[in-house]
């Protein structure tokens, strides 16, 4: 596949992750279907970077099981949503395990400034009622861009 074909699968879950980010900062929900198609266009960037079915496509894929799994432990426990939890799975089907790990140190740095920002924010307008709801797929989608910048800044030499 060329290289037209690998900068757009970059630039259409780039769009995603914006439109994704935006709509939890908004409503606390990411839609299901931006969630899947993020990963279902993780086999087609498979395909566009010639990973190989084994081992390549399998440790993707095993990563991502594990990554969805561990997070699935978070959200059982009222930690995350299920959105979140799914952005976060769909996005290990992408990632190598250097990026990977580097996409969640980020989202867990940015998520918690962003939980400092929302209580401190809670504390001096103490009018809104209810808990301080973070809006994790902003955090999630930051990560993920930043990591992503790399191939996308890199695709020129």
């Amino acid at each position: 596949m060329g290289e037209w074909f690998v900068t757009l699968l970059l630039v259409a879950l780039a769009l995603l992750l914006v439109s994704a980010g935006i709509q939890d900062a908004r409503t606390r929900e990411i839609a299901n279907w931006k969630n899947a198609a993020i990963a279902l266009m993780a086999p087609l960037w498979w395909w566009a970077n010639g990973l190989a079915l084994w081992p390549d496509m399998a440790l993707q894929l095993g990563i991502a099981t594990l990554v969805f799994g561990f997070f699935l432990g978070a959200f059982a426990l009222g930690q995350m949503g299920g959105g979140d939890v799914k952005m976060i799975g769909a996005l290990a089907l992408w990632l190598p395990m250097q990026p990977l790990v580097w996409m969640l140190v980020l989202m867990s740095l940015i998520g918690g400034g962003l939980t400092l920002v929302m209580v401190i924010e809670k504390k001096l307008r103490p009018a809104r009622g209810g808990p301080v709801e973070i809006p994790y797929g902003v955090a999630i989608a930051i990560a993920a861009l930043l990591v992503l910048r790399e191939p996308i800044f890199n695709q020129f030499g």
